[in-house]
C-alpha cells in the first residue's frame, strides 16, 4: 500500500535506509498488551535481537514488555532505552564472564542456564560479588517446527539448551550452589512459526516435564516459552499486525501451569517485523538475454535474510504506477547471492525510483555489516521524516 509510505520525504534521504511506521509498531504493542492482558499471569519480554535501534527500544520499553537479550551489548542496550532491570532475562549458549559481570551488576531479572559449566561460571561470579543470580534452565524440548532448517532451535542436534535427560540434573547441581537460585525452565523451538500446533506440541512436552519433576518434589516458579511467533510477509498490507490471540490463546488452553506460576514469553519478529521497511533507489534496470534486472543500492550487507535463508520479502515500486513487469531485484554486492527476490512483478521500473523491501523491521538493520567497506544504513521512525 504505497499511501503509507511519505514519498516525498524519502526523496531528499540517501538511500539505502530502513522506515519504521512508528504507528503500526504502536498498535501491534497495543494488541500484544490487551491479549497478553487477557491472562494475569502472562508476563511478555521482546526479543532484543530482532531490532536494537534504540528509537525503537523507546517505544518498545514504554509500552511496559521487558527484555530479552543475548548479549552483553544488548542488556546495556536494553537499560539506556529504559527497560526496567527486573525485567530483562538474559539467554545465550557463550556468555562471556563481562557480559555475567553486567547481568550481575544491573540485578538482572533471570539468567537462562544453557549447560552446567555455564551454570558453575555464574555461581563463581555471583559469589565474588556476594549475590545471588535467578537462573532458569533453558530445556532442549526435542520439539521441531514448521520453519526454516536455519532457524529451529529445539531440536536434539542444535547446539542451544540442556537436553531433557539431564534436566534433573541440572536443577540438583543448582541446589548444590550457594550463589544461584533456580526459578524456572525456559524453551525456544524456532521462528517464524505459523502453525500453532507447533506450540501445542511445546505445551504438551512442558506438561509432561513438569509431571516429572513433580515426582521428585521439584517445583518450578516460571515457565518461559520463548518466541517463534511468524509474520505474513506474503500480505504486509492485509495482515500487518500477527495473530496474537490465537498465540496466547494456545498457550492459556494447553499448558497446564501451577498456581502461582508465571509465564513468560519473548517475542521478536513478531513486535517489530511489519513496521519497518528497506528503502532503496534503482540504481540501473540491465537486460539478460531472458530477464531483465532491476539493480539497486541495497545489497545483502543491508538486509542479508533473502542471501542468508531464501526468505521472501514483497517489493514494490514506490515510485511508478506503471504497468507490471518482471525483474530480477539485485544488489550491488560482489555476491551472486546479493538477490532480493528473482522473477518478482513492480510496476514499470526506472533509474531513480525507489523501491520499499517490506517486512523489514526485524533481523534487518540489526544483521546488516559493512561488507566490501559499505556504510551501514540509517534507521528512521515516522517522527523524524
Amino acid at each position: 500500500m504505497k499511501g503509507q509510505f511519505p514519498l516525498d520525504k524519502f526523496l531528499n534521504k540517501e538511500t539505502p535506509f530502513y522506515y519504521y511506521d512508528t504507528a503500526l509498531l504502536r498498535q501491534t504493542l497495543q494488541t500484544i498488551r490487551a491479549e497478553a492482558g487477557k491472562h494475569d499471569n502472562f508476563s511478555v519480554h521482546y526479543a532484543v535481537k530482532a531490532n536494537a535501534n534504540p528509537k525503537l527500544l523507546n517505544i518498545i520499553s514504554m509500552s511496559g514488555l521487558g527484555a530479552d537479550c543475548v548479549s552483553g551489548g544488548e542488556i546495556q542496550a536494553a537499560v539506556n532505552a529504559g527497560f526496567a532491570a527486573d525485567k530483562i532475562v538474559y539467554a545465550g549458549v557463550g556468555k562471556s564472564d563481562w557480559e555475567i559481570n553486567l547481568g550481575l551488576d544491573k540485578n538482572i531479572l533471570c539468567f537462562n542456564v544453557e549447560s552446567i559449566p555455564e551454570l558453575e561460571v555464574i555461581n563463581e561470579l555471583a559469589a565474588r560479588k556476594n549475590k545471588t543470580a535467578n537462573i532458569a534452565f533453558r530445556i532442549n524440548p526435542d520439539v521441531g517446527a514448521h520453519t526454516h532448517a536455519n532457524i529451529t532451535t529445539g531440536l536434539a542436534e542444535n547446539k542451544f539448551g540442556i537436553s531433557m535427560n539431564d534436566m534433573e540434573k541440572a536443577i540438583e547441581a543448582a541446589a548444590q550452589m550457594e550463589h544461584v537460585r533456580f526459578t524456572g525452565l525456559h524453551f525456544h523451538i524456532g521462528s517464524q512459526i505459523l502453525d500453532m500446533g507447533d506450540f501445542e506440541a511445546l505445551c504438551n512436552r512442558i506438561n509432561n516435564l513438569q509431571q516429572q519433576l513433580e515426582t521428585h518434589h521439584i517445583s518450578v516458579e516460571n515457565i518461559n516459552v520463548g518466541g517463534g511467533l511468524g509474520v505474513d510477509y506474503l500480505h504486509p498490507n492485509r495482515v500487518p499486525i500477527p495473530n496474537f490471540k490465537a498465540y496466547f490463546d494456545t498457550y492459556a488452553q494447553h499448558l497446564k501451569l501451577r498456581p502461582g506460576q508465571k509465564l513468560h514469553f519473548e517475542l521478536g519478529r513478531a513486535v517489530v517485523a511489519q513496521c519497518g521497511s528497506l528503502i532503496t533507489r534503482t540504481l540501473y534496470i540491465k537486460q539478460g538475454t531472458h530477464k531483465q534486472f532491476a539493480i539497486v543500492d541495497a545489497g545483502m550487507s543491508d538486509l542479508i535474510r533473502p542471501a542468508l535463508y531464501h526468505a521472501f520479502h514483497k517489493i514494490e515500486n514506490l515510485s511508478s504506477d506503471g504497468s507490471c513487469e518482471t525483474y530480477d531485484v539485485v544488489g550491488p554486492i560482489c555476491e551472486s547471492s546479493d538477490v532480493f527476490a528473482k522473477a518478482v512483478d513492480l510496476n514499470k521500473t526506472h533509474r531513480g525510483d525507489c523501491i520499499a523491501i517490506r517486512s523489514a523491521g526485524a533481523y534487518g538493520e540489526s544483521m546488516a555489516c559493512q561488507y566490501n567497506c559499505r556504510k551501514l544504513p540509517q534507521g528512521y521512525i515516522t517522527e523524524e521524516l
